[in-house]
């Protein structure tokens, strides 16, 4: 039963990398639209987290498989899409049209960061859970190891 507190912690490290780098890309796109930043800089830095946070979600979408089945249902939309943008060559943004989308990858992003948010919640209702299971199931077994009953 340890396992599963231990998949729970991974579950939500993985969660908070995510909308870490949500919100890193968030900022930059932000800066960039307050001109505190160039194009060129806020692309690079965009573009440099883009792929570590296709392959977190994959991963950690693919992790949900070993029993949670609802929550791997949650995130496979946006692996899905996350797929399309790949194969399409469409993930990265590009420098000279960053000004036209700056609005539709604000949009975008605050979308998943406020879906990451929701699955924040569900994975801190689900470690708790665990935790509180594991410790009835350690109390129990030290009570009948004893032979309190």
């Amino acid at each position: 039963m340890a396992w599963e507190v231990v998949l729970w912690v991974i579950f939500f490290t993985m969660n908070v990398a995510l909308v870490a780098s949500n919100l890193y890309q968030i900022v930059c796109l932000t800066d960039l639209e307050a001109d505190y930043m160039n194009p060129y800089d806020s692309s690079s830095r965009i573009n440099a987290v883009v792929i570590p946070e296709m392959v977190v979600h994959g991963v950690w979408s693919g992790l949900f498989l070993l029993g949670h089945w609802f929550l791997f249902l949650l995130t496979l939309p946006i692996m899905i899409y996350n797929t399309m943008l790949y194969s399409k060559r469409r993930h990265l943004i590009d420098v000279t049209e960053v000004f036209r989308s700056i609005d539709a990858e604000k949009k975008y992003r605050i979308v998943k960061l406020a879906f990451y948010l929701l699955l924040f919640v569900l994975v801190i209702i689900g470690l708790v859970i665990s935790i509180v299971n594991n410790l009835i199931d350690d109390k129990d077994e030290v009570l009948h190891g004893y032979g309190i009953y």
